[in-house]
């Protein structure tokens, strides 16, 4: 009678092993499990993939730069700009003022925790102005450091993100783009954003009113709202 004891550990190769008659012959080797196979045929790409995503840049798409106007000279705009000092913080807002008047500023998330500009700081402020609020796009301090405060490009996470992350994203041909916008009877035309697959682009009509525009990569042109 033949004892069998099961060991748990890692299995060896069996070189040989002796028959009953003497005759050496050849054990077969163990199948080695596939799941370790497909875990390592998935780890590969994904570790590539990260990666390319920590080296690769995203695409940069710049706003126009617009000259600032005094604070009471601010009218409804898709891309406007003020420019004066931070006179009281509120949380991600905060109020600027310049020699003729106040203007209240939204910085959104990159605001958040009102450390983002100091009180008596001398700041310009880019964006859009609606419904009394300066929403602001990008920020110049004194020294001429300019801050994007809002993604410019596809939202953070999607699809359209990470193909542009590791530039599979679309080609964005701005001045092709812009041009575009003026052969259609448009003026004053200025960048404001960028989205997945198209640009927010202000500009004015032949009335002379203020459009913003959304304008995609393949050069169609939609208005959005007139201010």
């Amino acid at each position: 009678m033949t004892d069998h004891t099961t060991i748990e550990g890692q299995a060896t190769e069996v070189k040989t092993a002796e028959t009953a008659t003497g005759a050496t012959a050849t054990a077969a080797p163990r199948a080695r499990p596939r799941r370790g196979l497909l875990v390592g045929a998935v780890a590969v790409p994904l570790a590539l993939g990260a990666v390319g995503l920590s080296l690769a840049q995203p695409a940069q798409t710049p706003l126009t730069p617009v000259a600032p106007v005094a604070v009471s000279a601010l009218q409804p705009s898709g891309a406007t700009a003020a420019k004066g000092e931070v006179a009281e913080i509120y949380g991600n807002k905060f109020i600027l003022q310049d020699g003729t008047g106040r203007a209240l500023v939204e910085t959104g998330r990159a605001g958040e925790g009102g450390t983002l500009v100091a009180k008596g700081e001398s700041v310009t402020v880019q964006g859009r102005f609606e419904n009394g609020f300066l929403h602001a796009s990008a920020l110049t301090r004194a020294d001429g450091k300019t801050e994007a405060l809002r993604p410019v490009g596809p939202p953070p996470g999607g699809l359209d993100w990470a193909k542009d992350r590791v530039g599979l994203g679309p080609s964005v041909d701005v001045p092709a783009l812009t041009k575009a916008v003026t052969d259609a009877g448009y003026t004053d035309v200025r960048v404001a954003g960028r989205g997945p697959r198209h640009l927010e682009v202000a500009a004015k009509g032949q009335d002379g009113k203020e459009r913003l525009l959304h304008v995609g990569f393949d050069g169609q042109i939609r208005e959005k709202r007139v201010f």
